[in-house]
């Protein structure tokens, strides 16, 4: 594994004068990317097998799409030169049927035309097609409206893509689209990056597993699953390390074991100020802690550095809390190390209109719970859900995103322009 100064060391001192200070979103978002490097190897995949997977090298064309000019509908091929007036009616005789994938080799006369269908090449000498809607066959005649111009519905060679055009870059991760144009162009495998090899632990005592009795203080875990389900979502190797108990030795037997297996651990809860708290004590002995605490909400308790070989990222306990972290920082920290270079450190954000009040404590990025629902003109206007506290995840279930609150930001009333992130563009 590669780390380019393992997540570098940063110096808080230097960077924040006041101790204690908190540190901004955009500020550790930055020292990641500057820092961050892919990991993992290179195999090559058959298309079916590439989907969600990062592209590793830039993929260029071989070959010209379309090969040839070819006809955009089923309908009539003929010479725009063989009407009596530009754009005229005409009358013309059938000498050819041609279908796609069969090519026309015959020379046409004066005043012929060919019968032909989506795709076809066009033949020699034949530049026009007027769609079969349009025109009238009878006896070996085709009758043409007036109304054509030179060139309607050939779709011209090249249309697409030409040889030597880089058609995918290195960096992405691949969607469906990316491998329909990979096929398009003669392409049978992909070079992509080995997933990365996330471990996921949870942390605490007060937590069972699902399916098991609950005892008298104590709760179902839901970070673990979550975190997983977010992991493998990114297309990434998710290993299961299941929960570690609130004891220091334990918790750095456990980050100590997993190290070597696994390019990058990622804990929830433990890495806050509390009694019970040891994660971060566990990390800082086993390797070092490069960011801690941002001045974000919910999410202030994050971590950030490197166990041994593997990187790490420490989320917050609070299952809200936890996976917004996730979404802001530990996706970008997995994106970057699993390769995907093409990748946005900050998500995309879309202006909407607010239908809430919202008081803001001044100095902390927030990023608040909100519904989307079309409001005058069909316009979508954010609702705010009915609680932001960390620890409800129902405010996840049941909202279409996060409004994005800027640190300076002190109240927000209905009508202002807010910007909002769906969780679509922040869950895969």
């Amino acid at each position: 594994m590669v780390l380019r100064v393992s997540f570098g060391v940063m110096n808080l001192t230097d960077c924040f004068r006041a101790p204690g200070a908190l540190i901004p979103l955009d500020q550790a978002l930055d020292f990641l990317a500057e820092r961050l490097e892919p990991v993992t190897g290179v195999e090559d995949v058959p298309l079916d097998l590439a989907c969600r997977r990062i592209l590793a090298r830039d993929v260029v064309t071989g070959v010209t799409n379309p090969p040839f000019e070819a006809s955009a509908m089923d309908g009539y091929a003929f010479a725009f030169d063989d009407l009596p007036e530009p754009g005229g009616g005409a009358t013309l005789r059938i000498t050819a049927r041609i279908a796609a994938g069969h090519a026309h080799h015959g020379v046409f006369a004066k005043g012929e035309a060919a019968r032909i269908f989506t795709g076809a090449p066009m033949p020699a000498g034949l530049d026009t097609v007027v769609m079969q809607e349009q025109c009238r066959e009878k006896d070996g005649l085709v009758v043409l409206p007036a109304g054509a111009r030179r060139g309607d519905w050939v779709r011209p060679a090249g249309l697409d893509v030409v040889a030597g055009d880089v058609v995918l870059r290195g960096g992405r991760r691949l969607r469906p689209q990316d491998i329909a144009m990979a096929s398009s162009v003669g392409c049978a495998v992909l070079p992509v990056r080995r997933p990365l090899v996330v471990g996921v632990f949870s942390t605490g005592d007060e937590l069972v597993e699902p399916g098991q009795p609950l005892p008298e203080g104590a709760i179902y875990g839901s970070n673990r699953q979550g975190v997983l389900a977010l992991v493998r979502a990114l297309g990434c190797d998710a290993v299961d390390l299941g929960n570690i108990p609130d004891r220091l030795e334990e918790t750095r037997a456990c980050l100590a074991g997993a190290a070597d297996r696994c390019d990058l651990l990622i804990t929830s809860g433990g890495v806050s100020v509390g009694g019970e708290d040891h994660v971060k004590t566990a990390v800082q002995s086993l390797g070092a802690l490069s960011l801690w605490r941002l001045a974000l909400k919910p999410g202030k308790p994050t971590a950030l550095g490197h166990v041994g070989k593997a990187a790490f990222v420490g989320l917050p306990g609070n299952p809200v809390a936890g996976m917004v972290a996730f979404m802001l920082v530990a996706r970008p920290v997995i994106l970057r190390l699993a390769g995907a270079t093409g990748e946005p450190v900050r998500p995309v954000r879309f202006p909407v209109r607010s239908r809430f009040s919202f008081d803001k404590e001044e100095g902390r990025r927030q990023f608040i719970r909100v519904s989307l629902r079309p409001g005058d003109g069909g316009q979508p206007e954010a609702h705010l859900f009915r609680t932001q506290e960390s620890n409800v995840l129902s405010s996840l279930v049941e909202t279409d995103g996060l409004v994005d609150l800027a640190e300076d930001v002190r109240q927000i009333s209905p009508g202002d322009r807010v910007d909002f992130i769906p969780y679509a563009d922040l869950l895969w």
